[in-house]
């Protein structure tokens, strides 16, 4: 079954890069009080002031019964020197923002009964408007109107957001954690495995065992083909069809989260020693059946409580994150990669996939925003994907208006670099490595990918594909190990190609049958 599930949600599975919303606040008061909503806006076409001490107040003329896609109707001084609210739909933003200047108006809000998106436009569009341009909710404006029938002014502004947040910190212990513990476990998995190798290994009873582990093993670039072109064709066809699929993720989250938080738990608790359950006068089978159950109840509970309330941001991140940890940690011990061959051709397509898809679509979507960041974003949607971890951030805790902000690291941005730091890991195995150089070093340069990303991703302000700077960390330092070493033959073919380990002098076997020093590359 988890095989079953980890076999679908590779064809759905989504890279989803850092997003940063663009999010301001509109002051609403009638003279004695004001109020604050939250609105989104696109900074290519607003500049707006850091404090509402410094925003200027316009009069609201409200519209909403309009959307203000002609001018037809309007007198030449309705508009003029006021600020507007039309409703959205109809034609394009810009084409809404346009025809407001012309008749006037100081700014324009777009009042929306779908889920706010940073307002878009082509470039040319971009220089045409000269006025601010907001989106906001349709039920906040109807609050404002009913709050102060008259008189009502607005602002809008945007206060500073702190180059740095602590959220970053974060989630960058919940990706290495992530990696790290995922990539041990292969390494133990695979420990297990050898040592329950016959001590005559004739008839292939490695390849045998592996057959019938229920392991999802990539090793031919044949398949590392496919999969990128089935992910491409998955992301293409949310790109169009998101509203439907993203119930379809959801439920598969859901199923193969708990299938991972099981294998978690029960994992655990043998490690712990919690293999029988006297105190119920209960046989060993017997005990083990109901300690299954118990386990298989509460993963299930915890999987069926997100997705009921998944759109609680307050607390619902806690069982995702959970719910996604898990689920990594048991894809990275269950999928594997056969050797660095494979996992240089898997980390280089699905680099230059990251970066076609978040950096070269834009050239081609009629609002100018990537096709990954559109998916990541929701489309329009209330439901998120949830391929990612996410973590609040710290400076948005006491922002009522606009909610809480997160930061947020895709599933591709643990599993994929991952895969290489698990295989690094079974390669110490294989080598009787007591000091797990391989693993420690693929550990360090993704922990200093993840590092410069963030930086990157800070000083920019823009959205960054993290596989950029992970893959090239990774590969590079597990490379250099292997030189160092001088195993780059072995390592670069692994053990199907190379060798296989004896289990009685647990030293590595060459294709000759000889026993011999791996020093040579």
């Amino acid at each position: 079954m988890t095989r079953i599930f980890t076999s679908i949600l590779l064809l759905c599975f989504i890279y989803i890069s850092q997003v940063k919303s663009q999010q301001a606040f509109l002051n609403v008061s009638d003279g004695s009080s004001n109020k604050e909503y939250c609105v989104t806006y696109n900074s290519l076409w607003t500049n707006l002031s850091h404090t509402s001490d410094d925003a200027v107040a316009y009069t609201l003329v409200n519209m909403t019964s309009s959307y203000l896609c002609n001018d037809s109707g309007l007198g030449p001084d309705v508009l003029k020197g006021n600020a507007v609210v039309v409703m959205r739909g109809e034609c394009e933003f810009v084409q809404k923002a346009i025809i407001a200047q012309e008749l006037g108006a100081t700014t324009i809000l777009i009042a929306s009964k779908k889920p706010l998106v940073t307002p878009w436009a082509n470039e040319t569009d971009y220089r045409k408007v000269k006025i601010p341009l907001a989106l906001m909710r349709y039920r906040d404006i109807q609050d404002a109107l009913e709050t102060y029938p008259a008189d009502l002014k607005v602002k809008l502004y945007d206060p500073p957001v702190p180059l740095f947040d602590y959220s970053i910190l974060v989630m960058l212990a919940i990706g290495i954690f992530t990696v790290a513990m995922g990539a041990y476990w292969s390494g133990a998995v695979e420990s297990e495995k050898l040592s329950a190798i016959p001590t005559a290994m004739g008839g292939g009873g490695r390849e045998h065992e592996e057959a019938d582990s229920g392991d999802v093993s990539v090793s031919s670039p044949v398949k590392v083909l496919v999969f990128v072109l089935l992910m491409c064709i998955m992301l293409v066809l949310m790109y169009f069809f998101y509203h439907w699929l993203v119930y379809l993720i959801i439920s598969v989250f859901c199923l193969a989260s708990a299938v991972g938080l099981y294998s978690c738990l029960d994992a655990l608790l043998e490690k712990l020693g919690c293999r029988s359950c006297s105190f119920l006068c209960l046989s060993e089978t017997a005990c083990r059946r109901v300690r299954a159950l118990l386990l298989a109840a509460i993963c299930v509970t915890v999987a069926v409580v997100w997705g009921v309330y998944r759109n609680e941001d307050r607390w619902s991140w806690v069982l995702q994150d959970l719910l996604g940890v898990a689920f990594c940690l048991n894809f990275l011990k269950t999928v594997t990669v056969s050797n660095y061959k494979i996992c240089v051709f898997l980390l280089s397509l699905l680099l230059v996939y990251d970066v076609f898809f978040v950096f070269i679509t834009p050239l081609f979507t009629t609002n100018g925003e990537s096709v990954m960041v559109q998916v990541a974003v929701g489309s329009d949607s209330d439901e998120k994907l949830p391929l990612v971890m996410r973590v609040p951030r710290f400076s948005s805790w006491y922002q009522d208006a606009c909610g809480l902000q997160f930061s947020i690291l895709g599933f591709g941005d643990l599993l994929v670099p991952g895969l290489l730091v698990a295989y690094c890991h079974r390669f110490d195995v294989w080598t009787n490595s007591t000091k797990k150089i391989y693993f420690v070093t693929c550990t360090i340069g993704y922990l200093l990918g993840m590092i410069v990303t963030y930086v990157v991703m800070t000083l920019t302000k823009m959205a960054q594909p993290a596989l950029l700077y992970l893959v090239p960390f990774t590969l590079l330092t597990s490379a250099a190990v292997a030189c160092y070493k001088r195993q780059m033959k072995a390592f670069w073919s692994g053990t199907r190609v190379g060798y296989e380990v004896l289990e009685s002098a647990r030293e590595p076997l060459l294709q000759d049958g000889s026993t011999g020093d791996l020093r040579k590359c």
